[in-house]
Order: C-alpha cells, then sequence, then structure tokens
C-alpha cells in the first residue's frame, strides 16, 4: 500500500534510510551519508505533501519524494522539455530486507501514474555516478540519462541525472 507519508512516519524513514546508506557503503557506493538524507528534508516533504510511503503487513518499508520543486543544481541542465510541469523524484529507498521484492518499482510506477494523471511533461531525477543498480533500475524504465551535476558535500564523484517524458 502506498499513502502519504506524515511527521510520525519521519523515525522509521530515518531507520530504512540508514539501513540503505549502510548497505550502499558496504558495496563501495558512497551516495548518501550521515548528513544525507536528513530528518529536516523529510520535515520539508511532509509539509509540502510530498513525501510517500510503501507499507508491507502494515510495516512502513520505503518511501520516495515527489516534488514539483527543482533544486538550483539541476538549473544549468539541459533538459528534454521546458522547466515548466515537471515531477523531481529523490529520496527513493527501499529497506535491504525488502529490495529486489518490487517495492521501488511500485513507488516509481506511482510517481509516473501520478505524473500522468496530472498531466507533467516529465519526471526528473539524478542518481550517484557509482550506483551502477540504480542507473539499469532507471534506464529500464525509459528515463535518458543526461548530464552530470555534482552535490560536494555527499561526494566527489558526479550524480547523472535522468529524465522520462511523459
Amino acid at each position: 500500500m502506498i499513502r502519504k507519508g506524515n511527521h510520525t512516519d519521519i523515525n522509521r524513514i530515518l531507520k530504512i534510510t540508514k539501513a540503505c546508506t549502510e548497505l550502499m557503503i558496504k558495496n563501495n557506493i558512497f551516495q548518501w551519508n550521515d548528513f544525507y538524507p536528513n530528518e529536516n528534508a523529510f520535515k520539508k516533504d511532509v509539509v509540502r505533501e510530498e513525501l510517500y510511503v510503501i507499507a508491507f503487513d502494515s510495516e512502513l518499508i520505503g518511501c520516495v519524494t515527489i516534488s514539483t520543486l527543482m533544486d538550483k543544481e539541476y538549473m544549468p541542465v539541459s533538459w528534454l522539455t521546458q522547466s515548466k510541469k515537471n515531477l523531481y523524484i529523490h529520496r527513493l529507498a527501499v529497506h535491504p530486507e525488502h529490495q529486489g521484492k518490487g517495492y521501488a518499482q511500485q513507488l516509481m510506477a506511482f510517481a509516473e501514474t501520478y505524473a500522468i494523471s496530472n498531466e507533467f511533461n516529465s519526471i526528473r531525477l539524478d542518481t550517484f555516478s557509482k550506483n551502477l543498480r540504480n542507473q539499469k533500475f532507471y534506464e529500464l524504465r525509459g528515463y535518458k540519462r543526461l548530464e552530470e551535476i555534482r552535490f560536494p558535500n555527499q561526494s566527489e564523484h558526479p550524480f547523472y541525472c535522468y529524465e522520462l517524458v511523459l
């Protein structure tokens, strides 16, 4: 079940993202760290009503932020569509115990259906250049890899921008 996230979900979400961070670091993927994602980011997502969570057997196992706000790092990117009516995906996470079971696919399908039903032009996101699994995940869903951007507080390595034209 996918529903809007609320403030009471944030502690569980932080546990999920911490477990994901630990697994990525174990696999030499330094995408997330102690500073990102953080509680303040999820609090803002809740206030803006952009946080969605997925549950299995009433246990929260994952989340995604579906936003209409373009981060400043995205401004110089040559996107495939005009920057008018676009959705941005952030902080997609599924607890490692539940990965590989299609929950991330369900969250992305939810976001894509939401975008289409609300007449958005595209969905944009970024993923870490060293996270080959994520790159394949998005490319198999039809997302086109575009330019690199950088988040120096997260990594010395670039992040790749992706866009799905709807």
